[in-house]
């Protein structure tokens, strides 16, 4: 009996690989091997950003919340604290749109933390 290839399949297989090296540089985006190494490599990043993703934009929330806090004559901890005290229950995402878009609610919220 002759020897069986699955050509179909290992060349859908390597296509597939080609496909997600689009835009790459060079030999990356055309030549299987190394297409194979850069694709597998960007899945890493990609994988490992998402989660760095998350804590680049807290960083952000709460930079901007100490900014906004200071302007209202206290900190970022203070505020965090006071709201905690008073069960005041809203997360850093929304106090820092509220500290950018809408001062004027965000100073109520200082106030009521205070108090």
């Amino acid at each position: 009996m002759p020897r069986s290839r699955n050509l179909v399949a290992s060349r859908r297989r390597r296509r597939k690989i080609i496909n997600q090296a689009k835009g790459y540089w060079g030999k990356r985006k055309n030549v299987y091997t190394i297409a194979k190494n850069a694709v597998e490599k960007g899945l890493l990043y990609q994988y490992r950003d998402r989660k760095t993703r998350k804590r680049n934009f807290r960083r952000l929330w709460i930079t901007r919340i100490n900014a906004a806090a200071r302007q209202n004559g206290t900190t970022y901890a203070k505020l965090i604290h006071g709201l905690k005290e008073n069960e005041i229950d809203i997360n850093r995402k929304m106090l820092a749109d509220l500290a950018v878009h809408d001062p004027e609610t965000f100073t109520e919220i200082v106030k009521a933390a205070e108090s």
